[in-house]
């Protein structure tokens, strides 16, 4: 079979198994978990042979796989089935296979007993076959088919508990906010594709290196609204931390391996269109400091343990555009291969964690002694990936995030060519910064979950073993994906990805700095907490164990006010932050702003329309109608059927007329 023909079969079996699911789900219930799991295995395998047959890429290895054939003649600008792989998209297509492979095995476990879950695991399916496509595409029509698919699964994904109104809300948002950002990117496709005259990728980047493209910032600028809305960047990332309000096996996909990923790799796939234009690549720099800065101080914040990895998510994000904005796409895709690991991991561990805890909040973990004895498959992997996370050596984290920063410090001292040190500088000082705020809250995630104090911790029963085995699956790339930072450069441009020894010890310390500072403000803020009058809070259980709220005894109640929706008096994070904490729970607002600016003028704007519909508009509708009942009525009330009164009313009429026929004769006269 040739390589070609394995690669369409990559993003076809899991769209097959997502048809087949579709179908037979329900009338055969046996085939739910084979069709879900087994299409997205043979689709990883083959990937890897893909990936093996290509044995590189563009940078020392054998050249990208090509394949082209013409759907329909669109006249002068065609539309292709073009596949184009290269070192990026083999091993992007690998990582995408693994998680989806991942998600799916464990789901299995967590969503056991969903009545929806045929019609769950057939569109997670169908979306790893709309990323798949993404990644494959040589065609961005054919890419943007796959973009969009991801939005709609997105939006049934996230809304997988459509009973309650966090996630319908949340579905709403993410498949809006997603859109917002789409229709730029549509006209800044089309507007590529008129400059340099076809959608094909391969075309396009070469008519960009002869110099042919005339309007580079207009069309890069319209290219990275669609970019910040699909991964997730300022100002368009409101809709991600919301969307952990769909299964968290959901949150691990769309985080690790699709979705977010997606804007990512486009602007890998065709950096050389946004570095011709060096005001494109300040704002994207620009962009990406502002969006890995601002989530993590509000991760630092959260109390819902999986919006603290949702706006770590966003951080981790802004280093990929950072590394991007600086013109090191094979650093970028380096941390998305890497990230992808960890924060998988972290997702299907917190799965684990709030399956234990029976509860989704930091604050409630930290009331709980022993949760990490009970589930000490996610203890250990999850403190790996939060060690990969905080880019500690010699986790995979580390080496990735490093290869951004070393590339934010050859642009920033001149090195790069046709790079603006701009750029350079805002995002190496961003990701320092970012360095230590990432290590602070990671550190007080670790210390809430697994190390609380009160009541023993609820005992749920033993987590599926489908749910614990893919912890331990992905914790060794977590681990040792790092060490392959020799062999990476021939899969990408060539580029070095070694870490450089200034911004290694800079953001080796900064973390641990961060680390060391978030635990002192715990153990400070735990001795306060432990000040606090014995049965001043109570923690109290249901029938199965499971946590229900913290209350406060009525005769504390005046000093230490409604406890019941107080935060944890040992959440280091209110210490760290002090009075932008409140800003920062909230993710500084911007949904308030974005509300004022937009919802609230639509809203209104609506209203004005329903009033002058139906005030204005029917009321003629209405007129229109009654008229000539009126006039029926007026007519039908004159024919009384008495000759006298007809007889009456003729000789009235004649006496109008002739005096109207004098008065006329005689004003003319």
């Amino acid at each position: 079979m040739t390589t070609t023909t394995l690669a369409v079969l990559v993003p076809l079996l899991p769209f097959l198994g997502a048809a087949a699911g579709l179908l037979l789900g329900r009338r055969v219930p046996g085939l739910v978990r084979p069709l879900a799991v087994l299409p997205t295995l043979t689709a990883l395998v083959l990937a890897v042979l893909v990936a093996v047959r290509q044995g590189g890429g563009t940078g020392g290895g054998t050249a990208s796989l090509d394949a082209a054939t013409e759907l329909t003649p669109t006249g002068s600008v065609p539309v292709e089935l073009a596949l184009h792989i290269d070192g990026f998209a083999a091993l992007v297509a690998i990582l995408v296979g693994v998680v989806a492979s991942c998600v799916q095995i464990y789901s299995t476990g967590y969503l056991r007993d969903d009545p929806r879950y045929p019609s769950y695991a057939a569109l997670v399916s169908l979306f790893t076959s709309a990323m798949l496509l993404v990644v494959y595409s040589g065609d961005l029509m054919v890419l943007l088919v796959g973009w969009e698919i991801m939005g709609i699964c997105s939006y049934f994904l996230v809304g997988h508990y459509w009973e309650t109104p966090e996630a319908r809300a949340a579905s709403l948002k993410a498949f809006l906010v997603t859109k917002l950002g789409d229709v730029p990117f549509l006209i800044g496709l089309f507007a590529l594709a008129v400059d340099t005259g076809s959608f094909r990728i391969t075309t396009i980047l070469a008519t960009v290196t002869d110099g042919g493209l005339d309007h580079p910032t207009p069309i890069a600028l319209l290219l990275l609204a669609g970019v910040a809305g699909k991964s997730a960047q300022f100002p368009l990332h409101t809709w991600l931390p919301d969307a952990m309000a769909g299964p968290t096996p959901v949150s691990a996909l769309i985080h690790a391996a699709t979705m977010v990923a997606a804007g990512v790799y486009f602007v890998a796939r065709l950096l050389p269109v946004f570095a011709a234009s060096a005001a494109a690549l300040v704002v994207l720099a620009v962009m990406a400091a502002v969006t890995m800065a601002g989530s993590a101080l509000a991760a630092l914040a959260q109390d819902d343990i999986k919006r603290v990895l949702a706006y770590s998510t966003i951080g981790q994000l802004g280093y990929m555009t950072g590394a991007l904005a600086v013109g090191d796409r094979g650093a970028a895709v380096f941390h998305l291969l890497s990230h992808g690991a960890f924060k998988a991991l972290l997702f299907l561990a917190a799965g684990v964690i709030i399956h234990a805890a029976g509860t989704n909040s930091l604050a409630a973990m930290s009331r709980m002694k022993g949760l990490r004895d009970r589930i000490p498959d996610a203890y250990w992997t999850m403190t790996v990936a939060l060690l990969a996370l905080a880019a500690i050596p010699p986790f995979s984290g580390f080496f990735s995030k490093e290869a951004v920063l070393g590339a934010a410090e050859h642009t920033a001292t001149g090195h790069a060519e046709s790079v603006p040190t701009a750029a350079g500088w805002i995002v190496l000082v961003a990701g320092l910064l970012t360095a230590l705020l990432t290590a602070a809250y990671a550190t007080r995630l670790w210390l809430l979950a697994f190390h609380g104090r009160g009541a023993e911790a609820p005992d749920h029963g033993k987590q599926p073993v489908a749910m614990t085995a893919v912890l331990w699956v992905l914790a060794v790339p977590s681990l040792a994906f790092g060490l392959s930072v020799g062999v990476l450069p021939d899969w990408f441009d060539g580029h070095s990805l070694t870490p450089t020894l200034t911004t290694s010890v800079l953001g080796t310390g900064l973390a641990l700095v961060g680390g060391l500072v978030t635990y002192g403000a715990w153990r400070h803020t735990m001795a306060l907490a432990a000040r606090v009058p014995m049965g001043a809070v109570a923690v109290s259980a249901d029938g199965d164990g499971g946590l229900v709220e913290a209350e406060a005894i009525a005769t504390h109640a005046p000093a230490y006010g409604d406890v019941a929706s107080a935060p944890d008096p040992a959440d280091p994070g209110r210490l760290l932050l002090g009075p932008l904490h409140r800003h920062a729970a909230v993710g500084f607002h911007l949904d308030a702003v974005y509300a004022a600016l937009f919802v609230r003028p639509v809203q209104a704007s609506a209203r004005l329309v329903r009033f002058l519909d139906r005030a204005v508009v029917d009321t003629y509708v209405r007129g229109a109608g009654a008229a000539p009942r009126w006039l029926g009525t007026a007519v039908r009330r004159a024919q009384t059927g008495n000759v006298q009164t007809y007889l009456s009313a003729l000789l009235a009429g004649t006496v109008v007329l002739a005096v109207a026929a004098v008065l006329v004769a005689t004003a003319g006269a």
